[in-house]
């Protein structure tokens, strides 16, 4: 994987072998972030990465200096690979990486986000409840997105907030918006 744009551009960091997670394509992220970017300025937001895996996405953020971003994954190796980054590129404060399970998270946390971004596995069947407990705890604030990324199998368009689906070929993701907006 390798940073796109911004401060750590071209960085380029390889998930040990066996690794439980799979970064998204630099194709995929690249198109991404260049809708992200159109729709709103990345500068000074409090950001919630969840299911961060490799922290590719965090990384991403981090590197068009998005504020702050909390980068929550149950999974040890994926977190302790994210604090390897950390340090390798002497982030402090700007990027906290919690250990949790991502619904567990939302209906704890006492943060709320301008930006919520998930990537479960594909193939995991809590797509849907994320958005809604992100919703239901309210951790969205006003004016805020979620964004989701998702197999073609998924279909988030009857959820509450829903805006949009866009694909970068294998790639979905869905945006959803705080309905105040």
């Amino acid at each position: 994987m390798r940073i796109v744009r911004g401060i750590y551009k071209a960085r380029r960091f390889s998930p040990p072998k066996g690794f439980p997670s799979r970064p998204t394509t630099d194709y995929a992220k690249e198109g991404i972030f260049n809708m992200i970017e159109n729709r709103m300025s990345l500068l000074d937001l409090d950001i919630l990465d969840l299911c961060g895996g490799t922290g590719n996405i965090s990384l991403e953020f981090l590197s068009r200096e998005a504020g702050f971003v909390t980068t929550v994954d149950k999974h040890p190796l994926c977190v302790k690979y994210m604090y390897k980054l950390k340090n390798e590129l002497s982030i402090g404060d700007e990027w906290t990486i919690t250990k949790n399970d991502v619904r567990q998270f939302i209906e704890k946390t006492e943060q709320t986000f301008d930006l919520i971004f998930s990537d479960p596995p594909y193939d995991a069947s809590f797509h849907e409840v994320i958005v809604s407990k992100i919703f239901e705890y309210d951790i969205l604030n006003p004016g805020g997105w979620i964004i989701i990324e998702h197999g073609r199998q998924t279909d988030l368009s009857q959820l509450k907030g829903f805006v949009d689906v866009r694909n970068f070929g294998n790639v979905y993701f869905s945006f959803l918006q705080h309905p105040s907006a």
